[in-house]
């Protein structure tokens, strides 16, 4: 029996490996734009999911924003179909703020989320690399965005509504997908978006990357997944603390919520002011700044009679040895 090409093995151990643990029965929605990248996952998927009695179909979103996009979309579902998935194409209209990047990946997210109501799936898989993973690292860095956003993505992440995001090929490299479809025959699409300088995503992949292999050497994709997984873990660990931490200090006020100036102060910086930003997500749905987030705690640590501090849907003031975050008039 002629050997599995390597590219094929490795793809099709990291999704058997993903979906180990769903429940037999159960489906799963591959998420295909007939990339490189989503085609390895969609043909793994359909060669791996039903010897764990799992059902699987692609999903395929028509953005609209090229042109030829309906066409480009009929083609992943031909090649969805050929796989032996169960092919679904949906067209939507992408308008909403943050550029047409962010409001494509939102329109697609949601169709996700809808589809896999509709399917009672278990799961949705995305076809996003170990190299995707150091763009994102990357991106997080350049904005200062602080270790949320250099954790990068989840490999696995569930949802209020108990699905699971699921990302097989985290640990993969592009090259590595390219190399699984033309050992496998398949023929992927070339998003032009992809070699669009105007996107920030593209001028790191096309770009920086590639500076920093020639002049630190290579690995640096794979140092960045690394400090991604570093983070997440501690991140789980700090969220945890958190959470623990939060039942004895925060109460909730009038019209809003407080929490104890004095326990604040207490804490060390970096739990201090993870507290107040998750404090004012859960209630307000706001995510402050590192400098909102450093005024607000000036109110534990460097009190001095300030005023009322103005955030983003909600008002912050210390208050008899509290902090009392409430909402904005509207």
């Amino acid at each position: 029996m002629p050997s599995l090409p390597p590219p094929v093995a490795e793809i099709r151990l990291a999704v058997r490996t993903a979906l180990a643990d769903l429940p037999e029965g159960s489906a799963v929605i591959v998420a295909l734009s007939g990339g490189a990248d989503s085609l390895a996952l969609a043909a793994a998927t359909a060669f791996e999911a039903p010897k764990l009695g799992l059902r699987v179909a692609s999903l395929t979103v028509d953005h609209g924003l090229q042109a030829g996009s309906d066409a480009v979309a009929e083609r992943a579902a031909r090649a969805a179909a050929a796989l032996g998935l169960d092919p679904l194409i949906v067209r939507v209209d992408v308008s909403g703020d943050g550029g047409p990047e962010a409001a494509a990946r939102e329109a697609r997210y949601g169709v996700l989320r809808d589809a896999a109501s509709d399917a009672r799936a278990a799961a949705v898989l995305l076809g996003h690399t170990l190299d995707d993973q150091a763009e994102t690292v990357l991106l997080g860095l350049a904005r200062g965005s602080g270790a949320t956003s250099l954790q990068g993505m989840a490999p696995v992440r569930e949802d209020g509504e108990g699905l699971r995001w699921i990302r097989p090929l985290l640990a993969v490299r592009r090259a590595t997908t390219r190399a699984f479809c033309a050992a496998s025959g398949l023929e992927p699409w070339d998003d032009p978006h992809n070699v669009d300088a105007r996107f920030s995503r593209v001028r790191v992949r096309e770009r920086v990357l590639p500076v920093l292999e020639s002049e630190l050497g290579p690995g640096i994709a794979e140092a960045l997944a690394r400090t991604a997984e570093q983070l997440r873990e501690d991140a789980e660990a700090f969220d945890d603390m958190i959470h623990e931490t939060i039942e004895d200090i925060v109460e909730h006020a009038e019209a809003g919520i407080s929490v104890s100036a004095a326990a604040l102060l207490a804490n060390p910086a970096a739990l201090r002011n993870r507290i107040i930003r998750l404090v004012v997500d859960s209630e307000f749905g706001v995510s402050l700044t590192r400098t909102q987030t450093l005024e607000v705690a000036r109110l534990a640590t460097d009190w001095s009679g300030q005023g009322p501090i103005d955030l983003p849907g909600c008002t912050a003031t210390r208050h008899r040895g509290r902090i009392v975050f409430t909402a904005s008039a509207r």
